[in-house]
């Protein structure tokens, strides 16, 4: 498996991919970017934002970041590093495992499952992890760009 190593926009086209071919990228999940996912996403459930709440009304004693931000991560891999640039998300499915806390440093991987070269649509097997812990698994069906 490879790791993405630069934040710097990429493209794989089609023709790049092979069934097998993974990326990855980590990322550190801020009590800043729940509250910014909040705000984006209208999403106010106080078991993210509110510690004293989270402490006494949830199964997880604390905050947790959103299940969508988690997943978010999938989203900033495929749309700006594989396969990047000019890729059209078409579905995803996503099985939420375990909460995300805040500091938790999340890493995800997404790998090439299948490839309709045809259709030019390729679908991607998703997983996030937490300590080596399945956080969040699912499918992605991208429409990915041909060369020339």
């Amino acid at each position: 498996m490879d790791s993405v190593v630069t934040d710097a926009p990429q493209q794989y086209f089609l023709e790049d991919l092979s069934v097998g071919m993974s990326r990855s990228l980590t990322r550190t999940i801020t009590a800043e970017d729940v509250e910014k996912f909040a705000e984006v996403s209208g999403d106010f459930n106080p078991i993210h934002l509110d510690d004293a709440y989270a402490a006494t009304a949830t199964p997880f004693g604390r905050r947790v970041a959103h299940g969508m931000l988690t997943a978010s991560l999938l989203s900033s891999m495929f749309g700006t590093r594989f396969p990047g640039l000019g890729c059209i998300y078409l579905s995803q499915s996503l099985r939420f495992k375990a909460p995300v806390m805040l500091g938790d440093e999340v890493t995800a991987t997404v790998t090439v499952a299948d490839i309709n070269a045809e259709k030019a649509r390729v679908t991607f097997d998703c997983v996030c992890t937490v300590g080596g812990k399945v956080v969040l698994d699912g499918q992605a069906l991208l429409l990915v760009p041909k060369r020339g």
